[in-house]
């Protein structure tokens, strides 16, 4: 018998290639350097004969766009048809560029919700060495912490000149003397305002609005309140007595008096205070 012949394939149907597929367009070097232009794979594609067919959707939101364009405005007389679309206009010049918003990660604390740490070795009572400022390499005694974080030192005054200061824990030293300090009474006003610096006659004046000459020269000296000669003198006879009461007594009195200073070959990292 006869082979039975193969039925051609009739209309749109043809028979599957079988070799395998080949992209449009193509890299020609290392760099993806391609072959055709964004233009021109446009143009073999014939993009531009398919017809775009709109859904409902897209259709009910171009409507919704297109009622957006405009407010309606009412406007008075009887010939004016009561309301007019007045149509948005768009600006004129557009940025060229948007503005970077800095995005917040964390609530920002003001400087009152701060914690104030206090290293573990400067207590009450410590002998501390200063870093920092006219009086260091001075070994002072720490009275307490004040709300800013600040400690409040003395030397006392009586022994090494150094009065109630404010000083950073970062300035500092700690070492291992202790003085007991429960019984010394601080006067209730040493805080942060106590110590706030005043402003001259000049500045306040001109910030007052005042005509103050500002290239005159004031010859008025700083000079030591009553209030401050007060409370220095109270602290400075309590603290005598806390160092008096201690069993070292002039041991205490000498290492006050001394100051702080490192010879060659010395490393503070390694030091023991």
């Amino acid at each position: 018998m006869a082979p039975k012949a193969q039925k051609k394939p009739q209309g749109k149907q043809m028979a599957k290639s079988s070799a395998p597929h080949k992209p449009k367009n193509s890299a020609i070097n290392a760099s993806r350097l391609m072959k055709y232009s964004r233009a021109r794979i446009f143009q073999r594609k014939a993009a531009y004969k398919v017809k775009k067919v709109k859904t409902p959707a897209k259709k009910s939101a171009e409507k919704a766009a297109a009622a957006a364009a405009f407010v309606v405005k009412k406007i008075g007389g009887d010939k004016n048809g009561g309301e007019r679309k007045v149509y948005k206009k768009t600006p004129k010049s557009l940025p060229t560029q948007v503005a970077s918003r800095k995005v917040q990660l964390r609530p920002k604390k003001t400087f009152k919700k701060h914690v104030r740490r206090i290293r573990s070795n400067l207590a009450p009572g410590a002998v501390l060495i200063l870093l920092a400022g006219r009086h260091k390499g001075k070994r002072v005694v720490l009275l307490k912490q004040l709300e800013s974080g600040l400690l409040l030192v003395t030397g006392p005054r009586k022994l090494n000149g150094c009065p109630l200061r404010r000083v950073s824990q970062r300035y500092v030293i700690g070492t291992k003397t202790r003085i007991d300090i429960s019984k010394v009474a601080l006067p209730e006003r040493l805080n942060d305002a106590y110590f706030r610096r005043q402003r001259s006659a000049k500045k306040s004046a001109a910030s007052a609005g005042g005509s103050a000459d500002i290239f005159a020269k004031s010859d008025a000296a700083y000079a030591v309140s009553a209030e401050r000669r007060e409370d220095q003198a109270a602290v400075d006879k309590a603290l005598m007595g806390a160092i008096k009461a201690s069993g070292d007594g002039p041991m205490l009195r000498s290492y006050l008096r001394s100051l702080f200073s490192i010879k060659s070959g010395q490393r503070p990292h390694a030091m023991v205070f």
